[in-house]
């Protein structure tokens, strides 16, 4: 049973203390060398790429580590964009804020040969709380259906494997982190199956009307409560260890 100790253990590191931010700089990648290692991605745009970079995957890191087998490199993360032929040899991605996610040509490509080769992509922190399905939404999708046009996006259910790889989620109520979620916004998970099939496995996981790198972020603060904090915890860790068994 999962208790405050998955949360607190994350605060024992310190790691960037009181949530300075790298926004602009790059940090060097880790040589690959057959460890898990945490790869995000980067794309053009606005500063949004690097919503809770390097805090989030330092903490993340460090509690796969702590809980799992996995062999991970804690003290470094990889940056890539979706058309960097490196990305190919990372089967976990994460891509976040994708509201303002316009991909070009290049990494329309990428993403798809990324996703041809059975890797798996997390989406993460996007909201909408005035407009369901609003311009975050849209402008995902819109990416999304560049690489992926024939794409279903399915709402999941609890008892779906991705929720249950490593830890058993007993619910997918968890509110979005701050003041939204004080206000009812609560999370919903969408998934895209490979070839729309859903007997596969799949290919991309949602998190919509969510921010759970946010939660892992600042799980070394008092900035959201522990419980929440825990599960978003227990989500990254699912998915990281679907993407790499499945």
């Amino acid at each position: 049973m999962l208790t405050a100790p998955l949360a607190l253990s994350a605060q024992r590191g310190g790691f960037f203390g009181g949530g300075g931010r790298f926004r602009g700089y790059v940090l060097p990648n880790v040589p690959y060398d057959g460890q898990f290692t945490f790869a995000r991605i980067r794309y053009l745009g606005r500063d949004s790429w690097d919503a809770d970079y390097p805090r989030m995957e330092r903490h993340l890191t460090t509690i796969l580590d702590s809980l799992t087998s996995i062999r991970t490199h804690m003290d470094g993360s990889n940056v890539h964009t979706f058309d960097d032929p490196e990305l190919m040899k990372y089967p976990v991605a994460y891509l976040t804020e994708p509201g303002y996610w316009v991909p070009t040509d290049e990494e329309v490509a990428g993403l798809r040969r990324y996703l041809d080769k059975g890797a798996f992509l997390i989406v993460d922190d996007f909201y909408d709380p005035d407009f369901h399905y609003g311009r975050e939404w849209q402008t995902f999708e819109a990416g999304i259906r560049r690489v992926l046009p024939d794409a279903r996006i399915e709402p999941l259910e609890v008892s779906h494997p991705v929720f249950n790889s490593f830890f058993q989620i007993q619910s997918l109520v968890l509110p979005y982190p701050g003041r939204w979620g004080e206000r009812g916004l609560m999370g919903e998970f969408y998934g895209i199956y490979k070839d729309n099939d859903p007997s596969e496995r799949l290919s991309v996981i949602i998190n919509y009307n969510m921010d759970v790198g946010d939660y892992v972020e600042w799980s070394d603060t008092s900035a959201y409560t522990l419980a929440p904090t825990n599960e978003a915890y227990k989500l990254m860790i699912n998915y990281v260890i679907y993407g790499l068994t499945r």
